[in-house]
């Protein structure tokens, strides 16, 4: 995905978190955005993809990826924000896993 350089916020960053389907994305999506950016240098946009290999055709249980956009004023502002993410998402996928029989049912590819 291309993105509008905004001179204001030169430091950017993608990720792309694959989830087994798209309810568990859509999960972690809703626990996550709920907690604001707490400085206004930063800015995240957070939304679900497929898959680049996927099809239009897919199953909507296939996996689906948590896009995360990041633009920062600096550089640390960018590693303070996406660290704190991380550390988020880490705790939702924690919690997935223990309190959804799902997550750890999907089968291995």
């Amino acid at each position: 995905m291309a993105a509008v350089v905004d001179a204001a916020f030169p430091c950017s960053l993608e990720l792309n978190v694959p989830f087994p389907t798209h309810r568990l994305a859509s999960t972690a999506l809703q626990a996550i955005q709920v907690d604001p950016e707490l400085s206004p240098l930063v800015r995240r946009n957070l939304s679900l993809v497929p898959p680049p290999s996927s099809s239009s055709t897919a199953d909507p249980q296939d996996e689906v990826l948590l896009h995360v956009d990041y633009r920062a004023a600096t550089n640390r502002m960018l590693r303070v924000a996406v660290n704190s993410f991380m550390d988020s998402l880490g705790l939702v996928v924690e919690v997935m896993e223990h309190l959804d029989e799902d997550v750890l049912a999907q089968p291995l590819k």
